[in-house]
Parts: C-alpha cells; sequence; structure tokens
C-alpha cells in the first residue's frame, strides 16, 4: 500500500461530510469515481420517489389542484429560498426557472436598463473574454437589443477597462475550463465605483464555494442547478436580483407569470413585486420537483464545510498527479492559491481526449475540453479522498 492510499484512508476517515455520500446514487468503491459533477451533478436518492409522487399522485391523481395543494404555483420562489443560502442571499430574491442562458438575457438587459435609466451616456457593455460561449452569444444580442457596444474583456482587466460608459459587466465566477476562481468582491466594487452594475454567472461556483452576493453588493447573478447543486440534466436555473434593485427590475422577457395580476388576463403589463418580476410563462413543474428534492441534501451542511473539502480534495489531488504521473505529461492550468481555485482542476494534455476516453473506460470519469483540456470536478458531498488517489494513479498508468 502506498503512501498516498494510506494517507487518503486517514483523510477519508475524518471526513466531516462522509455521510453524504449514501445520500447519492453511485457506483460502489469498485465502481466508477466520478469527477464530473461540475458538468452534471450525481443523482440524490430522495429524487426519484419524489417524481414518482409528483407524476403518479400530484399530476395523476389531483391534477390542476396541485397548483394550489400540492404548491406547483409557488415553487420558483420557494425553491430558490432554498438556493439562497448557498450563494450568501437573504429570502426573497431568487427566482428559480427557465435555463441560465435565459437568466443572463433578463439579467444583462436588466442591468443595462438599470444603468441607463440613472443617465445618458451609458452605451458599453463588457463581457467576460473567457466566459462559456453561450454567455458571450447573449451578451451580443443583449447589446444589439439595448443599442450598446459590446466589449471582450479579460476579468483581470475589467477595473482598467471600466468608464462612463460603461453599463454592465458579465463575469464568471469560476472560469469553466481552467478552474480559476475570481475575485467577486473586488470586481464588483470596481463595476459600482464606475457607476455601473455587475452580472454574474455562478454556475461553477454555486455549491461548491462561499458566493457572498448580499454581502458584496451583486446586482443580479444568474446560475445553473444541475453541476453542484445536482438537480439533474435540463434542471431550471435561477437569477437573483438584489431587493432593493427589484422594484425598478425591468425584465426583457415579461410573461403572464411574472404580471402583478397573472389570472387578470389584461392586456397591459404590470410587474408583480419581488423576485417574482424574474419569472415568465409556465413553470417547468417535473424538473423543478426533483431540484426542490434533490437540494435536501445540503440539509445540515455549511458551504464552508463544502469548501474547506474541495481545497483539501483539489489540493490532495495535485499532491497525487505531482508524485504519480510521468514529469512532463501534463501542465496544471487551476490555480494554486486558494483564493484563485474553484472546485475542479483542468490539466493540459496534447493527447487529451483519446486520455479521456480511457480514463472512462477504467472508471474513472471527467470530461474533455478542446483542444487539450482534461478537466476533473470535486463535488466534495460526495467525493471521497480514495476517488482522488485512485483517479491520479489511473491517469498515471494511462500516460505512463
Amino acid at each position: 500500500m502506498s503512501e498516498l492510499t494510506v494517507k487518503a484512508e486517514k483523510l477519508d476517515a475524518g471526513d466531516e461530510l462522509a455521510a453524504k455520500r449514501a445520500e447519492f446514487v453511485l457506483d460502489g468503491p469498485e465502481g466508477a469515481v466520478y469527477l464530473d459533477g461540475n458538468s452534471l451533478g450525481a443523482l440524490p436518492v430522495a429524487v426519484p420517489g419524489r417524481v414518482a409522487d409528483v407524476v403518479g399522485r400530484q399530476w395523476g391523481e389531483m391534477r390542476i389542484r396541485s397548483w394550489t395543494e400540492s404548491g406547483w404555483w409557488t415553487a420558483p420562489e420557494r425553491i430558490g429560498d432554498r438556493i439562497a443560502p448557498l450563494v450568501g442571499a437573504a429570502a426573497g430574491q431568487i427566482v428559480v426557472g427557465d435555463s441560465t442562458s435565459v437568466n443572463v438575457f433578463k439579467a444583462l438587459v436588466g442591468a443595462v436598463r438599470l444603468a441607463q435609466e440613472n443617465g445618458p451616456g451609458r452605451d458599453e457593455i463588457l463581457v467576460d473574454a473567457t466566459t462559456f460561449p453561450t454567455d458571450g452569444y447573449i451578451a451580443g444580442s443583449a447589446a444589439r437589443m439595448t443599442g450598446c457596444t459590446l466589449r471582450p474583456v479579460e476579468p483581470s482587466e475589467v477595473p482598467g477597462a471600466l468608464g462612463e460608459r460603461t453599463a454592465a459587466v458579465l463575469l464568471n465566477h469560476v472560469d469553466y475550463r481552467t478552474g480559476r476562481l475570481h475575485h467577486l468582491p473586488s470586481l464588483t466594487a470596481a463595476v459600482h465605483a464606475a457607476g455601473a452594475y455587475a452580472v454574474w454567472d455562478l454556475c461553477h461556483s454555486a455549491g461548491a464555494l462561499p458566493v457572498g452576493l448580499d454581502e458584496h453588493g451583486v446586482d443580479l447573478a444568474v446560475g445553473c442547478t444541475y453541476k453542484y447543486l445536482n438537480g439533474g440534466p435540463g434542471s431550471p436555473a435561477y437569477l437573483y436580483v438584489r431587493a432593493d434593485l427589484q422594484e425598478r427590475f425591468d425584465s426583457p422577457l415579461p410573461g403572464w407569470n411574472s404580471h402583478a395580476e397573472p389570472f387578470g388576463m389584461r392586456s397591459e403589463y404590470a410587474p408583480a413585486e419581488g423576485a417574482v418580476r424574474g419569472r415568465v410563462g409556465t413553470p417547468d413543474i417535473l424538473s423543478m420537483l426533483a431540484l426542490e428534492a434533490a437540494l435536501e441534501v445540503w440539509d445540515g451542511v455549511t458551504v464552508e464545510a463544502v469548501r474547506a473539502k474541495s481545497l483539501a480534495l483539489t489540493d490532495f489531488f495535485l499532491e497525487c498527479v505531482g508524485t504519480y504521473v510521468p514529469e512532463g505529461r501534463v501542465e496544471c492550468l487551476t490555480p494554486l492559491p486558494h483564493e484563485e481555485r474553484g472546485s475542479q482542476v483542468a490539466l493540459r494534455c496534447a493527447d487529451a481526449g483519446p486520455v479521456m476516453q480511457r480514463l472512462i473506460g477504467r472508471g474513472v470519469v471527467g470530461d474533455f475540453r478542446h483542444p487539450d483540456v482534461l478537466r476533473f470536478g470535486f463535488t466534495p458531498l460526495y467525493v471521497g479522498f480514495a476517488d482522488v488517489e485512485r483517479a491520479a494513479r489511473v491517469l498515471a498508468e494511462e500516460l505512463g
């Protein structure tokens, strides 16, 4: 037994989150090591039964009555309040529904409208130049719609790029390729100092590390729920609008669900109060209630504990890779300082695509990002240290 194997056993024995693993549907000890939770989280064991109840009883037996008697109508806000503590927000500021892309559009256009309402001349949107492509596409469409110019900027260069013309800035909290964690507090403060509004994409940070939306005065934020929140494939995203901005939030997608009188069927639109303004159409109840069941795994868990284990897992993985993998075969793209690291490790590898396929064939599931990046995501609620050691050992064998 190697020293790192022994170390993994000791770390697992002292893991305060170890019991959470039993709340997920996972392969046994000899099965797969699942390190792709940054793309799709594992299935919580409570979800299948809850979905069966929603389909068989709430829909099958109660039918239309479930909108009121089963709480379907209030689900977007109720589940939003369940997500709120995980991103450092008070209740009443998050609504769940639609996709991340749709919510990015709502948030960014809404942010520009807030800025332009404050005074003339705000006709520029800054967007994270390293962003996931869809955010860039949406930002371009939002710019055309609002008469703005779009400027892609590296996150580190945002403070120097801000000016009197800046209306809104769209940034990713964690870079999806490299796992780099951008400094939300200082970047948000810089955006505010320039008189602009900050929109944050939390897809790769919510459920993995503290965000502090309220503490740091973030204006608007969006995120998906199928990664570290384990909501399931295509589970609905969420939109955060800071409480003091809700009265002025002008969504570019007004719908009957966000109307002050949704059943009034009036021809004129009047927005509802609060986070409800972020709603559009009929909620996707089946996936939304699956998400609500999935979020029960967070009972008794603090984000701080998750962050501590996340850093310990990624530290240990990097130690194992450094020990096992032949020198020169991989290059770590993920920052080593804790304050700059999310909950994934990205390794550059010349033949990354074929290597990842071989890893998956041997039960180590990560993913590949074009052209040469191996990504390994570490979900602290169900990934253990023995998983980490095994993954690095198998990687070394494939690269040896």
